[in-house]
């Protein structure tokens, strides 16, 4: 038998008042080695430990791939978990709930043609509002996640941070976080690298320590996310025709979900002189508009439901910002344009840039911290197809 590694116990303080044994937090645990970990260091370090794991979805279906979280198999590990560790454990069917917060409002978003990114909307509904209601009710005094991202105390209070191991930070999907959630969250892995919390959970004897992460949306184990899409709008995916900048006939399409901007892969489209790339969606026409990589160029989003992090004033505001999960950062500048609206303006254009993405803000002085973000709901090029099919230039911001 394999002898755990001889590893020390992280310091562990989430900056609670009274003593850890009359203090409450009540962990998310989806069954993975990240949340298992953080259940296993805050029981360690004298907290009173309550483990809840959430039924999203009919996880029968997803148990077999073991790519994603929340399924069957992994309500079992955190239930096995919890009793290897010591703490009591309640599983919360929020079925209901996660259908219409999260998986219609999925289905609706690739029916407007947009490329969205359900992990946030979980986070930002179903996690960190009814969880977090249900474990203030349960009498903690905090809800603490396996999440790679920090919480520091800064001068104006919580803020938000980058995890310290860039490969697994997670702050793009917690841009939504509000200022009263943060005062509540707590994020024990934030400073540790994979490696660390998977040698913790071997020290602990855990069975997810070679455990692999979850890659898959859990409600679609398969990838086939058009799947989902026709189970849940059945009889609205309808084929159409792919044109160039010129509204000229390329080719045809089964269905415009399964094309984001940006994509060049899948196309089908021969007899061009470079490569065709997926340029504009138009759902309402059932048409993906195609053409040359440099028309992608994007030197404006614009924004909606902005959450702020920050207490000072945003409006032309220089910052960082992410435009994609794996994007590198890009300079901007943040113009408010209306309750909850903010246009960023890109000091270089940018390439692939996707409504129903997240453009997540970083500051400049202190680069790790996440100032807020919005959902793009728009990304003008210097061409746009008409409805004429012809060419109407779209004037490029000034920085």
């Amino acid at each position: 038998m394999t002898q755990p590694p001889a590893i020390d116990p992280p310091a562990i303080d989430l900056g609670l008042d009274g003593p850890r044994s009359a203090t409450r937090v009540v962990v998310a645990m989806s069954g993975g080695v990240d949340s298992t970990v953080t259940a296993a260091l805050l029981h360690e370090a004298g907290y009173d430990v309550v483990g809840v794991t959430l039924q999203l979805y009919d996880h029968g279906d997803a148990a077999p791939t073991g790519r994603t979280c929340c399924a069957g198999q992994d309500i079992y590990d955190a239930r096995q978990a919890a009793a290897r560790i010591g703490i009591p454990h309640y599983v919360l069917d929020y079925e209901s709930r996660f259908k219409a917060a999260v998986m219609d409002d999925f289905a609706d978003s690739y029916m407007r043609g947009e490329t969205p990114i359900p992990c946030v909307r979980c986070n930002q509904s179903v996690k960190f509002k009814d969880l977090l209601e249900t474990a203030r009710d349960l009498g903690a005094a905090a809800l603490a996640t396996g999440h790679y991202v920090e919480r520091r105390l800064g001068p104006a209070g919580p803020e938000l941070h980058q995890g310290a191991d860039p490969q697994k930070d997670q702050s793009y999907f917690l841009f939504a976080t509000t200022p009263a959630q943060l005062d509540y969250l707590r994020f024990p892995l934030g400073g540790m690298s994979k490696a660390e919390t998977r040698a913790q959970a071997q020290r602990f004897g855990l069975a997810v320590a070679d455990k692999p992460d979850s890659q898959d949306i859990c409600f679609v184990p398969n990838g086939r996310y058009q799947d989902v899409v026709a189970k849940l709008r059945p009889g609205a995916i309808e084929p159409g025709d792919i044109v160039d900048l010129e509204g000229q006939v390329l080719g045809r399409h089964q269905g415009v979900i399964g094309f984001t901007v940006g994509q060049r892969r899948g196309l089908d489209l021969g007899g061009g002189t470079e490569p065709y790339y997926v340029l504009r969606l138009e759902a309402d026409a059932r048409r993906v508009v195609v053409g040359p990589r440099a028309a992608l160029a994007c030197a404006e989003a614009r924004l909606t439901d902005v959450n702020w992090l920050d207490a000072g004033a945003m409006d032309g505001r220089p910052v960082r910002v992410k435009l994609r999960s794996a994007a590198p950062l890009a300079e901007a500048r943040i113009m408010a344009s209306g309750a909850g609206a903010a246009s960023v303006h890109l000091a270089e254009p940018q390439f692939g840039v996707a409504p129903g993405q997240a453009c997540v803000f970083y500051d400049l002085e202190t680069p790790t911290r996440v100032l807020g973000g919005g959902w793009i709901a728009a990304a003008p090029t210097p061409l746009t197809l008409s409805a004429g099919n012809g060419l109407t230039p779209i004037p490029s911001p000034v920085i």
